[in-house]
């Protein structure tokens, strides 16, 4: 279960409970979140790099599940990379926004797609360029090993890293609130 800490309000876990409950929309970064953060380059002749990412599993389970649960999913990211659209279309994610160096215009094209109000939101995040889409989001969370002023504008602090298994903690909580953990697990496919 993740922790409750919060620099902008007295929010309980059962606060973020609530917040939860009405999140129809989970939108979330990449580096950081999905993954530790790190980004692996591979040199080949003729000044060519190949980038590889690692994505834990249960993560990819936890968006399945909560795709079956109805809820819409999607990330926000400043980086461009392959191995990111092709772990979205896996795990079923509807809004891919990638190369997006200020994240606030992509969330509100989300929004407007989704026909969702801040308050059905809940953003994943780990640093200081999240900022802008967390402080609207209806829960706004932060992985283990985000940056200060992540975890200080977040209504839930993960207890787990990012990149390891951060996101599907988060699923889990809000389908706990929602009601529908216990009707979706046993859909679990890999």
């Amino acid at each position: 279960m993740p922790r409750r800490r919060s620099g902008r309000s007295k929010d309980s876990l059962a606060g973020a409970a609530a917040r939860a409950r009405k999140v129809r929309l989970l939108l979330m970064d990449v580096d950081g979140v999905l993954t530790d953060g790190r980004v692996y380059l591979q040199s080949f002749p003729g000044d060519i790099a190949l980038e590889m990412k690692a994505f834990h599993s249960q993560d990819g389970a936890g968006l399945k599940l909560a795709r079956l649960a109805g809820l819409r999913t999607g990330i926000i990211t400043g980086r461009e990379s392959a191995a990111t659209t092709r772990r979205a279309q896996e795990n079923g994610m509807e809004f891919v926004y990638q190369g997006r160096d200020e994240k606030g215009p992509a969330y509100e094209e989300i929004l407007r797609r989704a026909q969702a109000s801040d308050a059905e939101v809940a953003f994943i995040a780990d640093d200081l360029p999240d900022l802008p889409v967390l402080r609207r989001a209806g829960l706004a969370v932060a992985v283990a090993n985000a940056v200060p002023e992540v975890k200080g504008l977040a209504h839930l602090v993960t207890k787990r890293h990012g990149g390891e298994g951060a996101v599907r903690e988060v699923i889990e909580f809000i389908l706990k609130a929602q009601g529908k953990w216990l009707s979706v697990t046993p859909k679990a496919r890999a």
